[in-house]
């Protein structure tokens, strides 16, 4: 298998680059078989011009890759500068449901919209949002990402967000399955454990997935162990990803969370760990800010690990934006945006 040389088959890797513009190494990567995605930084961002040439030439280095980001908005968004719109955590419109829940879901759309469009403006492809973890008001790195306490008004937010999303074209990802809303320590640092029963999660955290059906696109679930239902943590758990899958019928793309991070490293190291990933039911592993591992895993992983290596290249087509996107100047003269992001920007 010649890396250098691309096809057009999309593969189950997700990596990020190293800088504001490709170098001969992030081409070699992206081209790679075993690639199938590239997810952005803050560090990638200069300005839209530099960032519309970024995601330029990476489609160009390989056609079909998806490229995405953690834009959720708060403290999670990478691009903040030079026309984006600032988007406020989701607890703000968890808050706002407290006092009015239609003005609410208007609000979702809203912004899910004003944050598609704006990046799709740009030939970024996806966004790692919404969050559905519930707030507890535990979790330092979820906080106030989450939307809610009640798993109701988390799914229903969401949903609605989700239409604002795909009225610009775009899907999205739920995450942390089952949910890491209410574990303290931080999965990007530490091992975080869950030692509730496992119906109180599946009836609460992990409800939000259930009620959503259809409407949910991708998953992303947790490097959190949850020791009354499994040793291995959500996303190397063939057991929680198979009940997502058979109980809740979910059939959308399931990603990795960050393999890098220290909530993986139970699972050994980072090809060790996509192989427990993909054997799981992943379809797609993630693998950041870290080149050295990227290169560890392209060379060492083997694609045999996976449950169904045909299907999980259709679900990742499908998330592949809808219709052509508008460039920056025409997205600015749109009525439908000019009111979207009137509201998002009456939130903050």
């Amino acid at each position: 298998m010649n890396p250098t040389n691309y096809v057009s088959k999309l593969g189950p890797v997700m990596l990020d680059v190293v800088g504001t513009q490709l170098d001969e190494q992030d081409v070699r990567r992206i081209r790679h078989p075993l690639t199938g995605g590239v997810i952005l930084f803050a560090r990638n961002y200069t300005n839209r011009a530099q960032l519309t040439a970024l995601c330029a030439a990476i489609h160009a280095a390989r056609p079909g890759v998806l490229i995405a980001v953690d834009h959720e908005g708060g403290r999670v968004q990478r691009f903040r500068t030079d026309g984006f719109t600032r988007l406020p955590a989701m607890r703000v419109l968890g808050a706002l449901w407290e006092r009015d829940v239609l003005a609410a879901c208007k609000a979702a759309t809203a912004l899910g919209y004003v944050l598609a469009a704006e990046l799709r403006a740009c030939g970024v492809d996806l966004s790692f949002t919404p969050v559905l973890d519930l707030d507890y008001g535990e979790s330092g790195v979820i906080g106030d990402r989450a939307f809610h306490r009640d798993p109701r008004v988390v799914a229903l937010l969401a949903k609605s967000l989700n239409h604002g999303l795909a009225l610009a074209g775009m899907a999205n990802c739920g995450k942390h399955f089952p949910g890491h809303g209410f574990v303290k320590a931080d999965s990007h640092i530490d091992i975080p454990v869950d030692e509730r029963k496992p119906a109180d999660i599946v009836e609460e955290d992990a409800a939000p997935y259930d009620w959503l059906g259809m409407s949910l696109s991708a998953v992303m679930p947790a490097h959190v162990i949850y020791p009354a239902f499994d040793k291995h943590p959500a996303g190397f758990s063939k057991k929680w990803l198979t009940l997502l899958r058979k109980k809740m019928g979910f059939d959308g793309m399931i990603f990795s969370d960050d393999l890098s991070m220290e909530g993986a490293s139970v699972a050994g190291n980072v090809v060790q760990g996509a192989h427990a990933a993909l054997a799981a039911g992943c379809d797609m592993v993630l693998i950041c800010n870290a080149p050295d591992k990227a290169d560890q895993l392209l060379e060492g992983l083997d694609p045999a690990q996976s449950i169904d290596a045909a299907r999980s290249e259709q679900r990742l087509t499908a998330l592949l934006p809808q219709g052509a996107a508008m460039d920056w100047q025409a997205l600015q003269a749109h009525p439908q945006y000019k009111r979207a992001r009137k509201l998002v920007s009456s939130l903050s």
